[in-house]
């Protein structure tokens, strides 16, 4: 079991066997002797491998498994097997850790993720994608207004959302998945917060959209399309461009992004979708943004000004705190659960620094 808990965090932290004995002071062969389970680690090299790949020590020990099934990388993903590999056992970790808090928590405190009532069953146009997107607005209760931390409110609704430092120098596009009868949504961690938020949307699409589409629609652009106006409504859209346009101002666009929490080009493609640009103006905006540059990135791939905050989830730490308060587990659990060192979540416990986005 230990070897296989070895292997799982090497792969989770990116390493080669090579990297992973360089990193500890021993031999490859003997990073491979321990994963096959030819011999057993002794107390100080696990203590070294756990500080190696980032882990305490009782995550080598740690009985649950997950079994991802289901998974649903973007159709057009550029991201490498290797990469692929990396980002799945990183999602396999995090989510034992999940599994392992609700084996002490109340089956109250989580919630299951589940389709509302009441969608249509058959989707045959982009246009009736866009009223699923405004009809799961209103079955979780969102409004027409911003949806201030999407991350929030997805893991309110039972949806497991996993951050991975593993995008493949950000080939990565997200993906979907079930894992021991949990729905799971993975981003990139270090994207801005408007490319987390519109793939959270998108795979939540492929959610929602799963089974209905009429045979002749692609269902990658449907999913586009439902994130669009699940972030930002068609009639908001209207009301804050207008019916129809010829130019979108570029500082207008990065108000809106701000307000929203989408991205200057996804404005574009919504003010497109929604017939308020036609196809040669929205043309132009592209062109224009194509050949603007700071020098080294043009607005096409990075746009200008601050980023979009970037979002976090935080429920998985709140119940683990809570599970704390409740004497259902000790610090020491607690540390390993979140990641931290017990120093690290004693400091936290008595608040010696308070950081609002902490996801911690």
């Amino acid at each position: 079991m230990i070897g296989s808990r070895i292997k799982q965090g090497r792969l989770a932290a990116g390493l080669s066997m090579r990297d992973l004995a360089d990193a500890v002071g021993l031999s490859a062969m003997a990073i491979s002797k321990y994963e096959h389970d030819q011999i057993r680690p002794s107390s100080e090299a696990l203590l070294r491998l756990g500080k190696a790949l980032g882990v305490r020590t009782e995550y080598f020990f740690r009985q649950s498994s997950v079994e991802l099934t289901e998974v649903d990388f973007r159709k057009h993903s550029k991201l490498s097997s290797q990469d692929e590999a990396k980002a799945l056992e990183d999602v396999r970790e995090k989510l034992e850790r999940w599994i392992e808090l609700e084996s002490v928590i109340p089956a109250s405190w989580p919630q299951a993720f589940v389709l509302p009532q009441g969608l249509p069953e058959q989707v045959d146009s982009y246009e009736v994608v866009e009223v699923m997107a405004l009809k799961l607005r209103e079955a979780w209760q969102l409004g027409s207004g911003p949806i201030r931390n999407l991350v929030d409110k997805m893991e309110e609704e039972g949806i497991k959302v996993i951050l991975t430092p593993h995008d493949g120098g950000k080939k990565f596009d997200g993906l979907v998945a079930k894992a021991n009868g949990h729905t799971v949504i993975v981003v990139g961690q270090d994207w801005p917060g408007d490319r987390q938020r519109f793939t959270l949307a998108h795979e939540l699409g492929h959610l929602v959209l799963h089974g209905r589409l009429a045979s002749d629609m692609d269902e990658e652009r449907a999913c586009n399309r439902f994130a669009g106006a699940f972030i930002v409504p068609k009639d908001e859209v209207i009301r804050q461009l207008g019916a129809s346009r010829s130019w979108l101002e570029p500082r207008e666009l990065y108000l809106l992004k701000h307000e929203w929490g989408l991205s200057m080009n996804g404005w574009i493609y919504r003010a497109l979708d929604l017939g308020i640009l036609n196809r040669s103006a929205a043309r132009r905006l592209w062109d224009f943004f194509a050949q603007q540059s700071d020098g080294v990135t043009t607005w096409r791939e990075c746009e200008p000004g601050d980023a979009y905050i970037q979002e976090c989830p935080r429920r998985f730490a709140q119940l683990v705190y809570r599970a704390l308060a409740e004497d259902l587990i000790g610090e020491s659990k607690a540390a390993e659960l979140i990641g931290i060192s017990l120093v690290d979540l004693r400091a936290r416990r008595r608040m010696d620094a308070v950081d609002a986005n902490s996801c911690h």
